[in-house]
This record gives C-alpha cells, structure tokens and sequence, in this order.
C-alpha cells in the first residue's frame, strides 16, 4: 500500500510538490514561531542556573535598574540566619559609549561591592572571564571595568584599550561571556565608581545579591529578609520612579491650588505597613514570571500559526480532491477487483500522511536553518531555540494535519460503486 500511494503521488510530481511545499512553509513558520518563546525560556534557565542566589529590590521594581534602597541595610541582611555573603549593586543605563547613543538592545553600567564580591563561592562574571581578567580589591575607585564580549565586538575593544561611556573614560581589564542576553549587556565596574559616573548617592544601592550559607531552606530565607523589612519608610531613598512621583505630586499640589479640591484627586503617601518595602526573588520566581509571559507569548503565536495551517490543510484538501477527481476509474476497477472502501480510504490516508511526513520534515529543516541565520545574524538581539520536541512535534503534527486533510476525499471517493466510478470516469 505505501508503494502503491507513493507511486500515485509521484505520477502527479508537480501539484504533489505545491501542496507539500504549502505544508512545509506552514510547519517552517509554526517551528520558527515557537522557538521564540523555546529561546525566552531557555535563556531564562541558563541565566538563572549561574545565579543560585536571592535578590533583594525595591518592591514593585519589574527589574534591579528601577530599584533604589538605602546602601545601610546591607549590613541588617548579614546579620539574618542563612545568610552568608552580601554584594550591594549599583545599576545605571548605559546611553552613550564611544559617541554612539545606545536606545537597543539596552547596556547597562553594573556597580559591584568588591571585597564581599570577592567572597562569593559563585560570581557569574568572574568564572566567564575569557580574557584579561576579573576586577580586584586594588580596582576600587579606578576607572577599570569588565566588559561583555557582546560590547567589546560591537565597538571593537579588546583588554587594555580604553571605552567611553556616558563622557567617562574607563580601560578594560577583562572580558567575559556568559552566554545570557540577559548578562551580556553590562560594564562591570566597582561600586563607587559606577557611582560617581551616574551621579548615585553613596547612601544608596539598586539591589543587593544574596549568597545563602545553606542552614536554612531559600524560601524560608526570601520570608526571613522581606519580614525584617516590612514596615520600613522609603520616603528618604530617591530612587527614578519615586522622583517622578514626587515631581507629578507637586504639579498636583500646585494645580489643586488653583482648582476646586472636589474636582481634582490628592495624591497620598503610602503609609508604613501598607506593603513590603523589599521584594526578594530567587531563580524559581523570575522563572515562572517568565513562564506566565510564554504563555500568554504561545497563545498569541499559536493563533498567527493557525492561520498558516488552516491554508496548508485546504491546500492538502485541493490536491486530494483533485486526485480524486482524475482516478474516479481507477477507483472503480479496484473495487471491482475485490478491494473495499476501507481499502480506498486506507490509500487515500496513505498518500495524504506521506505529504504530511514529507512537508513536516522539509518545513522542520527550513525552520532549523531560519533559526540559524536570526541566531548568527541578530546575536545580541534574538536567541531562537527549537528544541527536539518542538521538531518532533512539527513533523508528527505535519503528518497528522496531512491524514485530516485527506480524510473527506477518502470518503468521497470510497462512497462511490464500482460502476458509478467508471462510468463517471
């Protein structure tokens, strides 16, 4: 039978080509869709596998760089049971390096604490350094800094030359490659000269990075150090968002000084004890963020690759209905020859099924390709992934979507008497 279907396809190699060429390009798209998210993912997994750590922000902070907390609790966190190390970070955007203004993908200046960095049992930046090397106690203070290969690339550095950002000098020491776009994009540096760069007070921090010792479970940790915080006041820490803030709630005032009180809203406070002050997240929290964002990212590509599918199944439709149409004889001497309907539809399947196999694998491979290219292209940008399941799902949806789309013409044409189908013919 399935040679007999292949022969059948083979007989016809030019409307078996299209329509196996409209699958494949339907399949290449869903493959290539899905690897989107398969990347968003997969990068999120790696990034947060060399950061075993917690993170302590600002609550209501989406990321570290909208963070501001005073530089003093730091010494508040050691001091909690669990807690071994303790790195303040100071992070501030990186707008214009070497003359060029910097709008995407975003770079960023990383200010870190260096003599407890230095205590680390695990430094994302330090163990990927792949030239020069890391920063040093004898760097505080300096204009040294760490740069991603991603930069260094981009603005054709290597160690020892000299990178401007944002008007500041700075000589790189080391370059390293982590692998994450979410990591790739700093300019390590020391704390206070990230500091004096950005013009950041020396009583105030974006984040600190949280080192457990291992006596007490991550979770139970996270609860300890968002407790001991609670009721605290940030009102004396400036940080983007809140000097916004206070910049429209004085528009406020001084417009509400003009106006009816009844017409216009008074902004107030939040008071002490209405929410946490800090917001600790491990790497299970920012994973399932992101898992919340591919989902909503699935439906969304899920309905743009239904689209393309619904074309291809149609198009398998066509080519079988016009097979049908053709062979009406064929079918009716085979029936007279002893075969049965089930017979009729079992080649019917078989011929759809083989361009359902055959397109899958074809789109599969052009997916792959495609996803090759964004990746070599667009590095710094995009990181597609299509893993083996997305490949075997591909090519087992491909052919599923062949045998549907063969499976009213196969009715069709086994409805038929042996004696109608040849007099039709």
């Amino acid at each position: 039978m399935f040679r007999f279907a292949l022969g059948n396809l083979l007989s016809r190699p030019l409307r078996s080509v299209l329509s196996l060429l409209g699958l494949a390009i339907a399949i290449a798209g869903m493959v290539g869709l899905f690897a989107i998210a398969g990347g968003i993912d997969r990068m999120v997994t790696r990034t947060f596998e060399q950061i075993p750590g917690l993170l302590v922000q600002q609550h209501g902070a989406p990321i570290p760089i909208f963070s501001t907390l005073p530089a003093a609790w730091a010494e508040e966190i050691r001091d909690i049971p669990g807690v071994a190390v303790v790195d303040s970070e100071v992070l501030s955007r990186a707008n214009v390096i070497d003359g060029k203004t910097i709008i995407n993908p975003p770079r960023f200046l990383a200010g870190l604490d260096l003599e407890p960095r230095e205590k680390l049992s695990r430094d994302v930046y330090r163990e990927n350094v792949i030239q020069g090397r890391f920063l040093r106690l004898d760097d505080r203070g300096s204009d040294h800094c760490v740069v991603s290969k991603t930069i260094a690339e981009e603005f054709d550095k290597g160690v020892g030359d000299t990178l401007s950002v944002n008007g500041f000098d700075f000589e790189i020491v080391g370059i390293y490659q982590t692998g994450s776009m979410m990591l790739d994009v700093n300019v390590v540096m020391d704390l206070e000269t990230v500091r004096a760069a950005a013009r950041v007070s020396s009583e105030s921090v974006s984040s600190f990075y949280v080192e457990p010792d291992g006596t007490v479970e991550k979770r139970a940790l996270k609860a300890a150090i968002e407790d001991r915080f609670r009721d605290r006041d940030l009102s004396s820490t400036q940080s983007p968002l809140s000097w916004f803030m206070s910049l429209a709630s004085g528009a406020m005032n001084r417009l509400n000084a003009g106006s009816t009180p009844q017409n216009l809203p008074q902004l107030r406070p939040t008071e002490p004890g209405d929410e946490s002050t800090v917001e600790v997240r491990m790497a299970e929290d920012w994973s399932e963020r992101f898992e919340e964002f591919s989902g909503d990212l699935n439906l969304f590509l899920s309905m743009i690759t239904a689209i393309g599918l619904a074309i291809a199944v149609l198009s398998i439709v066509n080519t079988m209905m016009m097979s049908v149409t053709e062979r009406t004889t064929e079918f009716g001497i085979l029936r007279a020859n002893g075969w049965s309907r089930g017979h009729i539809i079992q080649l019917m399947a078989w011929e759809s099924g083989l361009l359902g196999i055959c397109g899958g694998t074809v789109g599969v491979g052009i997916g792959l390709i495609a996803i090759r290219i964004v990746n070599w292209k667009w590095a710094d940008r995009l990181q597609l992934y299509a893993g083996p399941e997305l490949i075997l799902f591909g090519i087992l949806f491909s052919a599923a979507l062949g045998i549907f789309g063969g499976l009213y013409p196969a009715w069709v044409a086994a409805r038929m008497s042996p004696m109608d189908s040849i007099r039709r013919g």
